[in-house]
């Protein structure tokens, strides 16, 4: 069954390693086959990834796109040591990440990790109160 995707005007969506970019008009088309797919909401680049948890992202995403996910491995875990050993806390959310992961469900990893970045948020701001 192929996946239906629907682009606004200048949207863009990447389908495996290859960057699109939409024209002026709004665009629907069917992906067949088995691609990593992202589209421009949940592409993160390494200017916007400002913080430790989307640094996290980044490098999933990274491990999403890639052919060989492994190569990005050494830079997550490092990243991941970092963030808990600042926020113990978010261990929860680390375990849950690392599970998608080991069970090579990266999308889904790519999920979790938007949750660590809000939650990562809620500490800031909470730090902030303080």
């Amino acid at each position: 069954m192929a996946l239906k995707v629907e682009l606004k005007p200048k949207e863009r969506i990447i389908i495996g390693q290859v960057v699109i970019r939409n024209d002026e008009q709004r665009t629907r088309f069917f992906i067949e086959g088995d691609a990593p797919i992202l589209r421009e909401k949940d592409i993160l680049t390494a200017a916007s990834a400002d913080t430790p948890a989307k640094k996290i992202y980044l490098a999933i995403q990274l491990m999403y796109l890639a052919q060989d996910p492994t190569h990005e491995h050494e830079t997550y875990f490092q990243l991941v040591r970092e963030f808990i050993n600042a926020a113990p806390s978010a261990l929860p959310h680390v375990h849950e990440i690392n599970n998608r992961i080991l069970s090579d469900d990266l999308y889904k990893a790519l999920k979790a990790a938007r949750k660590l970045i809000a939650y990562e948020a809620e500490l800031i701001e909470n730090a902030k109160r303080v």
